[in-house]
């Protein structure tokens, strides 16, 4: 029995997620898409034009949360800022683990692809971080917490159960950040 349209998509969105996690985004064809999700490469051409439009579709979620999450902390300031978006960034990585991946085996590359505002939410996150402050120490802790949180949400070392390490992260980041929870 044929797949259905949006089981097909479905699986061949899948299929490039688990991909490009294993070999980037560079590293997979289309072929290897379409071989993995059990289409011609022709089925997966009429579903994406591209394996660029592939990748914006398994992005944009993780895309769309953080706009949000910067969205729900944009009238929050001090303290009460700092804590929210740590909170809300590392539930966000940890959710979005395997996009995660994705955007680290290539950032160069994904940070300027045309339909992902990966750099312009960076920013806004880094603002927030920072708890909108424009001094050097608030912002070079904000890079690094940014980046640390990033790269531990990447990772495929089982350090501890997923609760553990959200608390552990969210701890660290706070400490770094010179806050404490409130």
């Amino acid at each position: 029995m044929a797949r259905s349209t949006s089981a097909m998509r479905g699986q061949i969105l899948e299929s490039a997620l688990r991909l490009f996690a294993v070999h980037g985004f560079r590293g997979t064809s289309l072929q290897d898409i379409a071989s993995d999700a059990g289409c011609s490469k022709a089925s997966l051409l009429y579903h994406f034009a591209s394996k660029e439009k592939i990748l914006t579709e398994l992005l944009t979620p993780a895309q769309d949360a953080l706009a949000a999450l910067l969205d729900r902390v944009a009238g929050l300031e001090g303290g009460r800022l700092v804590e929210e978006t740590v909170v809300g960034y590392v539930d966000l990585t940890l959710r979005f683990r395997r996009e995660i991946r994705l955007l680290f085996e290539d950032i160069a590359e994904m940070s300027c692809h045309q339909d992902l505002n990966v750099m312009e939410l960076a920013d806004g996150l880094l603002d927030a971080l920072a708890g909108r402050s424009r001094q050097a120490p608030a912002r070079v802790a904000a890079w690094m917490v940014l980046g640390a949180v990033f790269i531990t949400s990447a990772t495929d070392d089982e350090v501890a159960p997923d609760e553990v390490l959200r608390a552990e992260m969210i701890r660290s980041a706070l400490r770094t950040l010179d806050h404490t929870l409130s």
